[in-house]
């Protein structure tokens, strides 16, 4: 199989690390061929604070997807988050030389290579540059200005903004377990791809992907992305709530929520009992569903009012940013029973569960498709997409090639040689993130 057909993401979470291979099928639609997870030791809130154990478990979830696929991994595409990320508006302008020569793409790469060398905080440095909308000589809200004339061209910028020893310390790990590091991509960018349809972002949507150690959103509107945020709480915490506040060990607490847990605690009558076995000759513990679903209540209130308050940050009450598609969950704490009411009822926007399916093939399995896995879907189609697009590129300088061999042949050994020049091959715009994973890839390996 070819390689270039093929992709591996590796959703490296607080409580799993998931590896999934897969492939775009004839249809366009992605068939996965193998996957691999194993329990997260060394991640604390996104944020890798045990290098041994995150090799070691990055090493099992890969063996396991390569005993379920029969291939060999080579090269990874990670997903990045944690309490350290941050996002930021930015906008900035370029003077042309000339007014009377069409924008090109050069201008937009001149453009964001500028906001590139924005000023970081120490040890912070810039993830993605997203470019919002453009002004050209003062006209505002252009969606593409390549094809116009001007002299001078704006842009509004969404800049994410981590930390370097992070994302350092990823790059590492990946390095240690024996793979090579193909790109890096904000998580819940990787979860929106894998969830939402084109028409939701269009109207607008929030993604909310509530995972173990942390809770990513991404805000899209027009199709293009607005805001993005990630909040340091997840499943875990209410899990840890659990064990306090029932004073029970970590594993049963984790249990009791996945089973019996509620968002809602207006749903269980005062008579509903769990009993848990005591430790050691103990006598077991009785437990009430009610309280147990007012524990969870509790925390998975706070954790949505944080990603509302993200979200009127944003500014979703103006009418033209308005967020009509609501919202979207999906990461394993979305599974929590009643938490589409609760959180309907806290926002008052539309909201539905997501399941990473938008783009699979019809026949993929059913585990696959659960909300679990949205990140890691969407990091095998980023890495895909990137991997078509470098394709057409080899294609088009391939055919440019053969090109200029016969314009040589056909004029032979004459003076008036006619080369078309390399620059003019048909470019395919390399994302400003493709050329930051570049330079990040030079950065680690000097830092070896």
């Amino acid at each position: 199989m070819e390689n270039n057909k093929i992709a591996v993401g590796l959703d490296i979470g607080t409580t799993k690390i998931v590896a999934m291979i897969g492939r775009k099928n004839d249809y366009g639609k992605m068939e996965i061929l193998g996957i691999g997870k194993s329990k997260s030791l060394g991640v604390h809130r996104g944020v890798v604070n045990n290098i041994t154990q995150t090799i070691q478990s990055i090493q099992q979830a890969i063996q396991d997807a390569e005993t379920s696929s029969g291939m060999k991994i080579e090269d990874v595409v990670v997903g990045i988050a944690g309490q350290h990320i941050r996002s930021l508006q930015h906008s900035d302008y370029i003077t042309r030389g000339d007014s009377e020569v069409v924008i090109d793409e050069d201008d937009i790469d001149r453009l964001c290579n500028q906001v590139h060398k924005l000023v970081m905080l120490p040890g912070e440095e810039i993830i993605h540059v997203l470019p919002q909308d453009f002004k050209v000589d003062g006209q505002a809200e252009i969606k593409e200005p390549i094809g116009m004339y001007g002299g001078r061209l704006e842009a509004n910028f969404h800049v994410v903004v981590g930390q370097v020893s992070s994302i350092r310390n990823i790059g590492r790990c990946v390095k240690s377990a024996g793979m090579e590091l193909s790109g890096i991509t904000l998580e819940p960018l990787a979860s929106a791809n894998a969830v939402l349809s084109q028409e939701e972002k269009e109207a607008g949507v929030a993604l909310i992907d509530i995972g173990g150690g942390t809770t990513d959103l991404a805000i899209f509107k027009d199709g293009i992305i607005r805001h993005t945020a990630v909040i340091p709480f997840g499943g875990n915490v209410i899990t840890e709530d659990i064990k306090e506040g029932c004073s029970i060990i970590e594993k049963q607490a984790e249990l009791l929520k996945i089973k019996f847990g509620s968002a809602w605690p207006g749903e269980n009558k005062d008579n509903e009992i769990v009993s848990i076995p005591g430790l050691r000759g103990r006598e077991p513990k009785e437990i009430t569903l009610k309280n147990l679903s007012k524990i969870i209540h509790a925390r998975v209130v706070e954790i949505i009012e944080q990603v509302y308050l993200e979200i009127k940050n944003y500014g979703h009450e103006e009418q033209k940013k308005k967020l009509i598609a609501g919202i979207v969950l999906t990461g394993g704490g979305s599974q929590l029973r009643h938490l589409k009411q609760l959180v309907e009822y806290i926002t008052g926007m539309d909201t539905r569960v997501g399941y990473p399916n938008e783009h699979l093939a019809g026949d993929s399995d059913s585990e696959t498709t659960s909300p679990m896995y949205a990140t890691a879907v969407g990091l095998v189609m980023n890495s895909l997409e990137n991997k078509e697009r470098s394709g057409n590129l080899q294609q088009a300088k391939t055919a440019h090639k053969e090109v200029d061999a016969t314009v040589e042949a056909s004029i032979g050994e004459s003076e008036s040689q006619t080369i078309i020049d390399d620059d003019e091959t048909p470019k395919e715009r390399k994302r400003f993130f493709d050329k930051w994973a570049e330079k990040f890839k030079e950065f680690l390996d000097n830092a070896e």
